[in-house]
């Protein structure tokens, strides 16, 4: 179960009075709230969102918690009895929670940058207005930090994109993108590590294993921790 972007509710919820500086709170079914943190994708409200986790995993009510993309998921052990009180108790955590910085491991993910996986390569380049080379140069030289795993097993949400590189999701995803395809969505970067559906915009190729079931933990990356791409080879 994941709400990585937590923008669109697959059932009715119960939806909190929000003000430019409070989150969204949204009941979801009858056993679980969203909590969607104002304003943009940063590392700031990240990191409160990652203090936010820490606090709300300890309430006995609480049977999961679920960090996404600036929000947080909590799934409670039965339905309240009081959804207006909880909801007010969510707020209170959330004004209190203080910027956590999660301290992980850096990964270097070798990529090759251009090739028969950069099918998304022109796009990226007609919509930011610079060659494929800088564009490429843009993307591995950036510090990316995960944010949250989620939309498939081990998948990183990973910030520090730079901003010249930017591209809107496409409106007709790819039916079979591979596995280990490197992508752009929005301001956010990542390695896919199922081979489906994808309607990231891609621009290489890794062959380092990021999911493995057999291994424990499964997930080579984990929130907090800090990527960088190495250009192992460019074909352009």
């Amino acid at each position: 179960m994941s709400f990585m972007q937590g923008k669109a509710l697959p059932t009715p919820a119960t939806i909190s009075a929000v003000t430019a500086d409070e989150p969204k709170i949204s009941m979801i079914g009858t056993g679980a709230y969203l909590i969607e943190a104002p304003g943009g994708f940063d590392l700031p409200t990240q990191r409160r969102i990652w203090a936010l986790s820490h606090a709300v995993e300890t309430w006995l009510e609480v049977r999961e918690i679920v960090p996404g993309v600036t929000n947080l998921l909590v799934i409670l052990k039965q339905t309240p009895e009081e959804p207006e009180q909880l909801q007010a108790r969510l707020r209170h955590e959330w004004n209190c929670a203080r910027s956590v910085d999660l301290t992980g491991k850096t990964v270097e993910i070798p990529v090759t940058y251009g090739g028969e996986h950069a099918t998304d390569l022109a796009a990226v380049c007609d919509y930011s207005g610079i060659s494929d080379r800088e564009v490429v140069r843009l993307h591995w030289q950036g510090n990316y930090t995960v944010v949250a795993l989620g939309s498939a097993p081990g998948f990183g949400y990973l910030h520090g994109l730079d901003p010249r590189i930017y591209m809107p999701r496409k409106t007709v995803p790819s039916l079979r993108m591979l596995k280990g395809t490197v992508t752009i969505g929005g301001m956010q970067t990542g390695v896919s590590v199922l081979t489906g559906p994808n309607g990231w915009n891609s621009i290489g190729f890794a062959e380092m294993q990021l999911f493995d079931p057999a291994k424990t933990p499964p997930a080579l990356l984990a929130p907090g921790d800090r990527v960088r791409f190495l250009p192992e080879r460019i074909e352009l």
